[in-house]
């Protein structure tokens, strides 16, 4: 079991700092903007939560990149983000969460699998969004060594399309956070262009 609190709670503070005119900048995933980011953030607690759950379904069901995930107009996102949050958190706390099989982007796979992608999921996008909304961003170190355990195991076996893309080269005596986001496909040194 790994303890998803700690990335989550780091999720629902950068969240929190996000003002609304920062809600259309570019992140480091190109096909996103920062709602888009908290638009996949919300989306993928409320799956992983499912998931941990077993309560599998529409939620749970839905592959990553059918639909480009957004936030609402209205700014509901700004009680709902942290509230899911926190149901992820306490769902994989659980150590039924962690067993047996389940369904999270439309793959069954096994629970323990799951639990470990989804917090891989909120260390990565926390980086994007606090990188795009010039947040400081300082994951726990127990969260930082499951990312990157998960992310090395098949760093030179990525299909082609999938979720992450070729690796990033970081120096070996990069920082921990760095070598996370090599790994995930992103530059590390990746920072919103301000205008001159």
């Amino acid at each position: 079991m790994i303890d998803l609190e700690p990335a989550a709670r780091r999720i629902a503070v950068l969240a929190e700092g996000v003002t609304d005119d920062q809600l259309e900048a570019p992140t480091p995933c190109p096909e996103y903007a920062v709602r888009n980011i908290l638009g996949h953030l919300l989306g993928l607690s409320v799956a992983f939560r499912d998931a941990g759950r077993k309560e599998l379904g529409e939620r749970t069901g839905i592959a990553p990149g059918t639909v480009l995930p957004d936030i609402d107009g209205d700014g509901n996102w700004r009680g709902e983000l942290p509230k899911a949050l926190d149901e992820l958190a306490a769902t994989w706390r659980e150590p039924g969460a962690w067993e047996g099989m389940t369904q999270a982007g439309g793959v069954t796979f096994p629970a323990a699998e799951a639990g470990r992608v989804a917090l891989d999921e909120l260390v990565v996008h926390g980086w994007d969004l606090a990188r795009a909304t010039g947040q400081l961003y300082a994951p726990d170190t127990a969260s930082l060594e499951a990312s990157y355990a998960m992310l090395a195991a098949f760093a030179d076996d990525r299909p082609a399309g999938g979720a992450f893309g070729p690796v990033v080269a970081v120096a070996a005596g990069a920082p921990l956070l760095d070598r996370v986001v090599g790994l995930s496909g992103r530059d590390p040194s990746w920072a919103v262009r301000r205008p001159l």
